[in-house]
């Protein structure tokens, strides 16, 4: 095997090549950032946790494939996996799990406090339980809005070395949120898991997926607006949460029939819903 096709092999196990999943724990992450500093994010914290989501997201990438390996060729989606097809060992992508996590721990230990030190432990045992909860439980879709989460009370935690209300407001809000758009995702497979046992929340919401969903966003964009009034911020986040609802409706009205392209699409259209909140915390600061 050549080095540029080892590193193709490396770029499709990490999904470096496909970041949406990156973006949507960017995105509540900064604007936790954001929030916690009252507008004036410190820099390097702003780097660390830039670069620390994508560690962490590509790493949960990988142990999400070595967990799904056995399956995953059964799944249309995700037949072409290189775990799925042997194009790489075990061992090799547990080691790459393993340098990508370090890598993510060595930036919060050497640039934010004790107390983001101890949160990040947290945050590796989610990122590392998830991709295995599919097996146990009808809610995966729960411990991944816990992990995708887990950015937020870490920002509060460099930034004031506190855990506010307001934080967890977020928190809630993102694992809400989480719950919507990954049962959008799992619809796209729900007939390929029912065949193989994999379980999820779109097998167990069933007919009623895009109403809890709907419910789901709903509380969302409330906790949202919780937010906006315990950090007293002004008309721009609010409209921002206005776009964000727009974005939901839109997808609803994309899944409305279940159609696998359909779903996926309302899946990706989440990053915009994430982009127009942060956005509208950093001008809200701004002006």
């Amino acid at each position: 095997m050549t080095l540029s096709q080892r590193f193709n092999i490396y770029l499709q196990l990490t999904r470096f090549d496909k970041p949406i999943g990156s973006y949507l724990l960017l995105w509540p992450t900064l604007s936790a950032l954001w929030i916690a500093s009252e507008g004036l994010p410190d820099l390097t914290l702003l780097l660390v946790f830039t670069l620390g989501v994508f560690l962490t997201r590509s790493a949960g990438c990988v142990i999400n494939d070595i967990a799904d390996r056995k399956i995953d060729g059964k799944v249309k989606r995700t037949a072409n996996r290189p775990l799925a097809q042997k194009l790489i060992s075990t061992k090799e992508a547990v080691a790459l799990f393993m340098v990508l996590m370090g890598a993510a721990f060595l930036l919060v230990l050497l640039t934010t406090n004790a107390m983001t030190v101890y949160l990040s432990f947290a945050a590796l045992l989610l990122a590392f339980s998830y991709p295995f909860m599919k097996r146990f439980t009808q809610l995966p879709q729960l411990v991944l809005g816990a992990a995708f989460g887990f950015g937020i009370p870490m920002a509060f935690s460099a930034t004031t070395e506190q855990l506010p209300l307001i934080a967890w407001l977020l928190y809630f809000a993102k694992i809400c949120w989480t719950v919507a758009y990954d049962t959008m995702y799992a619809m796209v497979d729900r007939d390929d898991d029912l065949k193989i046992g994999v379980k999820s929340t779109a097998i167990l919401f069933g007919k009623y997926d895009n109403l809890i969903n709907a419910i789901l966003q709903c509380t969302t964009l409330c906790l949202f607006v919780a937010v906006g009034i315990s950090a007293g911020l002004g008309i721009i986040y609010y409209l921002g949460l206005v776009v964000m609802a727009g974005f939901f409706g839109y997808q609803q009205y994309l899944t409305k029939d279940r159609v696998r392209e359909q779903c996926f699409k309302a899946f990706l259209n989440n990053h915009y819903a994430g982009l127009a909140v942060f956005i509208a915390i950093v001008l809200d600061y701004a002006y």
